[in-house]
């Protein structure tokens, strides 16, 4: 596989920018997408990498120059550059690609980066399903057991042991696309989540199991050495374990159903029928699959796949997920930090499928019983709001600040109570005198100095800021009042 092969696909409509003959026949080895200012350390030699050139700034030809070096030095063997975000590929990129003689295309923005990289890969499978040496697929008596296997309901780890067994000691895995390790070959060591969400940018065989996913929990299967077993065994063995995928999530599409009756306790009843009761809840957790009785602790996330997936990181773990809430049951005896292993997870599932940089997750405290279960609730879905791109996953116990417990109220309501109580002053000199003079401890001497104004100046535009609110800034209230309002911007 080369880039020239590439640039035959009418169907990618992909245009050579800058490259030598000798450059564009080098031997493909795998993709890599990414738009880090410094991805060197990402990258394998041979690879062809994808960028949207987010990093780049108009005229910053330095940005260009070391971005593509760094593609040189780690034996990159092209740049494929995605046209969507300026318009067009840059001169400086274009100048630098012809400097560190990296060969250079347009990706147009009709082609997606994904229908790059299934071009590679499977024009890829394809060369090695024609070698002499690669000509091999299941024997007929292990593709005989695994349907049996199917048939009664086998689960992924046993289909995976049973598939790879006549392959000999081979490493073979299946990870979902947060990195966790659905199952693996006995021969296969641990792969921790992390480690495993960097190395699906590096080499070895990655093959999607096509089946009905979310971008979290999407199967791949992952032989770390390319050559440890053919393509055609690795396309069979997909096509097994993705009837064995069809199958779980069908079954924890049920759990979601029973998950989401147990939030609709919490939630409350309709109007007019019986409220819920404490037979009504455990009713719900057992019919959930939670032990009845205990403590509790209640999530809320901007998406509900994302927050089942990270929870199935947590090893253990007992939970009953709904449409986007989760109920996690807490053994007083264990020692896990649920909420510290969600944070490890969570940058990896931001990582998933299309980027989403508005995943965030907010948890309640530790609850027994209804009403205390019901609280917790509303905390995690105050914390959801509160959560932010610096802190996508919070606590309500971490809301230890005004600000941050402000941040959870709705910016509807934000955006009106400072109008109400700043509107008047205008965005001008009286509403920055009044920022810099509360964040001073209200010092007259210290405000001036910060503003460079005269002591006297400060004390009537204070005056004036009192006589416009209606607050009286020697009054500890009527200070917060006004702190409040200044801290809903």
């Amino acid at each position: 596989m080369h880039v020239l092969d590439l640039l035959q696909l009418d169907s990618l409509g992909l245009s050579l920018l800058w490259g030598e003959e000798a450059l564009l026949g080098q031997e493909v080895a795998g993709v890599t997408a990414t738009d880090l200012e410094e991805p060197g350390r990402f990258l394998g030699p041979g690879e062809l990498v994808l960028s949207g050139l987010v990093w780049w700034a108009e005229g910053d030809a330095g940005k260009a120059d070391r971005f593509v070096g760094a593609l040189a030095d780690a034996g990159a063997t092209a740049l494929l550059a995605g046209e969507e975000t300026h318009g067009r590929v840059p001169d400086e990129v274009v100048d630098a690609c012809r400097s560190h003689r990296v060969p250079l295309v347009a990706v147009p923005a009709r082609t997606s980066f994904r229908a790059v990289t299934e071009a590679v890969y499977l024009r890829q499978w394809g060369d090695l399903s024609r070698r002499p040496t690669r000509l091999f697929a299941l024997p007929e008596n292990v593709r005989a057991e695994l349907s049996r296997l199917v048939e009664a309901g086998a689960g992924p780890e046993e289909l995976l042991d049973r598939a790879c067994a006549h392959l000999g000691r081979v490493s073979c895995y299946l990870l979902t696309a947060s990195g966790r390790t659905v199952a693996r070959t006995p021969s296969a060591p641990e792969l921790p989540a992390r480690q495993a969400s960097a190395a699906s940018a590096r080499g070895g065989v990655w093959l999607r199991i096509e089946t009905e996913s979310s971008p979290y929990d999407a199967w791949q299967l992952h032989v770390p050495d390319p050559d440890a077993a053919p393509p055609r065994v690795l396309h069979e063995i997909a096509e097994v374990l993705a009837q064995s995928c069809g199958a779980q999530t069908r079954r924890l599409a049920a759990e979601r159903l029973a998950g989401q009756e147990l939030v609709g306790v919490l939630e409350g009843t309709p109007a007019g029928s019986t409220p819920a009761d404490s037979g009504a809840l455990e009713e719900a957790l057992a019919g959930a699959g939670l032990p009845v009785g205990g403590t509790y602790r209640v999530l809320a996330a901007t998406s509900g796949d994302a927050l089942a997936e990270g929870l199935r990181h947590l090893e253990n773990a007992v939970y009953a997920v709904g449409r986007s809430v989760a109920v996690l049951y807490e053994d007083p005896d264990s020692a896990t930090d649920a909420a510290g292993a969600l944070r490890a997870v969570w940058p990896m599932l931001q990582r998933c499928g299309e980027p989403q940089p508005e995943l965030r997750l907010g948890l309640g405290t530790r609850a027994e019983g209804l009403e205390a279960l019901r609280a917790s609730l509303s905390q995690a879905r105050f914390a959801l709001t509160s959560a932010d791109e610096a802190v996508p996953v919070r606590g309500v116990e971490q809301l230890d600040t005004l600000g941050e417990l402000m941040a959870g109220i709705p910016p509807e309501v934000r955006s009106v109570y400072r109008a109400r109580i700043l509107g008047a002053l205008g965005d001008g000199m009286l509403r920055e005198t009044l920022e810099v003079f509360l964040a001073n401890n209200c010092s007259w001497a210290r405000t001036a100095e910060a503003l460079h104004l005269h002591v006297n100046t400060v004390h009537y535009r204070i005056e004036r800021v009192e006589v416009l609110t209606g607050r009286d800034l020697s009054r500890l209230d009527h200070k917060l009042d006004l702190y409040a309002a200044l801290r809903c911007g």
